[in-house]
């Protein structure tokens, strides 16, 4: 089947601003199809701090570490940071960090760090726990890992319409130009290679400076980044990225001045949830929390 059989109608997806802005941002064509009820709401956690990307581009740790610790409590219904991640990993868990090393927009090193501290005082062991991107395949820590977290920056992409978490397992394959066909609409089946089936434990969106707007296959314009100060956590994939997808398209809206779909479109993201039932894509089953610094915050 093509992707468009999967997709929702542009009537139901569009029931709520939300729906909207992810519609228009991945180009969701008009098609037959129902959406399927799901009695519960996945929750994903937007956290923001003016003060964490500084005036040069760097990164403050020490307000990175304060986010985490206020996104992951709030997402798990835990009142304590220790607390929360002991409901994450175990002692006896194997971690990888799976973060993205792409040279113009990488997982900052301080969130890097910032996860691999609150793993090991969760009771992992530290030589049981490795950070790494495009050598997961020949990492030893990997290759044993009982449990993920995955991070990276939101970004446009060439191929995808966006770099997302969905997108961020691709290092696991062998053979990563297999999932390039039609804008890569068949990433959600990263999620069932046996590295990563049933493994990943966290989702953690970089919207620090995200990227939303390029051309070509490795364009990068610090024109079209901003200090957005964000992170988006949360256990749900295609929840996470739906929400990344709302902001980036608010954020072309005000930028151009109209309407602005991705090119390509990101159907990945609904094909994610349609097709490979990874997650949900629809913004009237995702609870939003929003903390911290709310000017600016284009959803």
């Amino acid at each position: 089947m093509k992707h468009s059989e999967y997709l929702l109608t542009r009537r139901d997806f569009i029931k709520s601003a939300g729906s909207a802005a992810v519609g228009v941002a991945i180009g969701l064509p008009v098609i037959a199809g129902e959406i399927a009820k799901q009695p519960t709401k996945a929750r994903v956690v937007l956290v923001r701090h003016k003060e964490v990307v500084v005036a040069d581009g760097r990164i403050n740790s020490e307000i990175i570490g304060r986010m985490l610790d206020q996104a992951v409590p709030a997402l798990l219904d835990v009142s304590e940071p220790a607390a929360c991640w002991k409901k994450i990993v175990q002692p006896k868990d194997v971690v990888g960090i799976k973060s993205n090393e792409w040279g113009h927009l990488s997982t900052p090193p301080a969130l890097e760090q910032a996860l691999k501290d609150r793993v090991i005082a969760a009771g992992v062991k530290e030589n049981n726990v490795s950070i790494d991107d495009r050598g997961v395949l020949n990492n030893p820590v990997f290759a044993k890992a009982t449990a993920l977290i995955n991070t990276r920056p939101l970004r446009t992409h060439a191929w995808s319409g966006v770099g997302s978490l969905i997108k961020n397992h691709i290092m696991f394959s062998p053979d990563p130009p297999k999932y390039h066909p039609d804008s890569c609409a068949g990433l959600g089946a990263l999620w069932e290679l046996p590295a990563v089936k049933g493994k990943t434990r966290l989702n953690v969106l970089v919207m620090l400076t995200p990227l939303f707007h390029g051309s070509g296959w490795h364009h990068f314009d610090p024109t079209y980044i901003w200090p957005y100060g964000g992170l988006l956590v949360g256990t749900d994939p295609v929840a996470v990225d739906t929400i990344g997808l709302s902001i980036l398209a608010a954020k072309r809206r005000a930028y151009f001045g109209r309407e602005r779909p991705l090119s390509p479109p990101a159907h990945h993201v609904v094909l994610a949830d349609r097709k490979y039932h990874l997650g949900t894509s629809d913004p009237d089953r995702i609870e939003l929390i929003k903390l911290g610094w709310k000017d600016g915050i284009l959803i």
